[in-house]
């Protein structure tokens, strides 16, 4: 139940931050909520099963998803 409270907790706050105006369009933010992002989904996922952690990290992909888009091209650079 924590996990979860954290996980919600966790994107309540990355809206907000999206809210504020910001000079680097939010990049240092974003480092930092994937940095808090990444062990807390692991928590969920251990604690809550697999389809509750994969419902949360499409919520976090829905709100960071300029980090992965960046990602995704990355990879395809790298692969192809």
């Amino acid at each position: 139940m924590l996990p979860l409270a954290l996980c919600l907790i966790w994107l309540v706050a990355a809206n907000v931050i999206a809210m504020f105006p910001s000079r680097d369009r939010h990049w240092r933010a974003a480092y930092g909520l994937i940095f808090l992002g990444v062990p807390l989904l692991g928590w969920v996922t251990y604690e809550g099963g697999p389809f509750v952690g994969l419902a949360l990290l499409a919520a976090g992909a829905s709100i960071l998803r300029w980090p992965v888009v960046y990602l995704w091209r990355w990879l395809r650079r790298q692969l192809g």
